[in-house]
């Protein structure tokens, strides 16, 4: 992805409805000028029967230094975590990141921290993931939860782009906001769009979540009462695995714990999608994980390492 495609892409996010009220720019600095657009563009591929980072460009606030070799579990994944500069998303940014995985090519992509949305008083900030897989490859894309701060507006759109021989595994989750500092669903916008096609351009689904808490409460039964958190791993593989999976995890729903999740299968054969609300960000990270474990298991055979103490 060059810049002129990124800002191409941004600019369509600038005309969704729902920012039509935040075009205002910030005094401190116009949005979509230099250092408020990002680019990170990431190219695995397999070399001498090893997957390794043959591509990378990148342009601040976003940052990724070079890929490390420190799953033990599954040593051959080269793993890249990517980096804000700026500590965290601000009004006006504009940011864009490319990941594509080479045939047989495997590859972890993940953040340092939680993603951040600052406050804002003007404008919004957006991002565009592409992630495009080629036959056989397998990527992990696994950032951190997303937290909208008081009156953020973020968008996000998520092009995907693989086979049916490719598997991708890809998390999302959104706290509530701050909640400690009484700044729970006190963001104005959170706009998130996901496009999943094939080469060939076929569209497999697509999905989108709009929130707007000032336009109707989303702590109601059905939405999200009782809870603060939610999450989405995004299962797209072939078939035969997706049964083998949908056979390991069950539905789950501990009121003590506050805590519910299930498994639903994706238009077109695509694959799964893993689903959990909590009421704390570790609670959903660990449901996601065990998931996670499962999948790549059954996709490479190998399992997770421990987690970190610090994560």
């Amino acid at each position: 992805m060059r810049e002129p495609e990124l800002l191409a892409q941004l600019g369509e996010l600038g005309d969704l409805p729902e920012l039509a009220g935040y075009q205002d720019h910030p005094p401190q600095m116009p949005a979509g000028v230099p250092g408020k657009i990002g680019l990170l563009r990431l190219g695995f591929a397999l070399r001498d029967n090893r997957s390794i980072l043959a591509d990378l460009y990148r342009k601040t606030p976003l940052l990724v230094q070079q890929a490390l070799y420190w799953d033990e579990a599954m040593p051959q994944l080269p793993i890249c975590m990517m980096t804000s500069i700026g500590g965290g998303v601000l009004q006006g940014d504009r940011l864009g990141i490319h990941v594509t995985v080479g045939a047989g090519a495997c590859a972890h992509v993940t953040t340092q921290g939680a993603n951040r949305v600052h406050a804002m008083d003007a404008n919004y900030a957006s991002q565009v993931q592409t992630l495009v897989l080629e036959e056989n490859a397998y990527l992990e894309y696994m950032p951190e939860v997303t937290i909208p701060y008081r009156h953020a507006r973020y968008a996000s759109l998520t092009r995907i782009v693989l086979p049916a021989s490719a598997t991708l595994v890809c998390a999302e989750s959104v706290m509530s906001g701050r909640k400690h500092h009484a700044e729970r669903f006190a963001y104005d916008v959170l706009s998130l769009r996901t496009e999943v096609r094939r080469p060939d351009g076929s569209l497999l689904f697509t999905e989108k979540l709009l929130a707007e808490p000032a336009s109707g409460s989303l702590a109601l039964p059905g939405v999200m009462a009782g809870f603060d958190v939610f999450g989405n791993l995004l299962i797209l593989t072939s078939p035969s695995i997706v049964e083998r999976i949908s056979a390991r995890v069950l539905p789950r729903f501990d009121r003590a714990e506050g805590l519910a999740s299930g498994l639903s299968r994706l238009p077109g054969d695509a694959g799964l999608m893993f689903r959990v609300v909590g009421q704390e960000s570790h609670q959903v990270r660990e449901r996601i994980r065990e998931c996670w474990q499962v999948v790549r298991e059954e996709v490479t055979g190998h399992s997770l390492p421990a987690e970190f103490r610090w994560r």
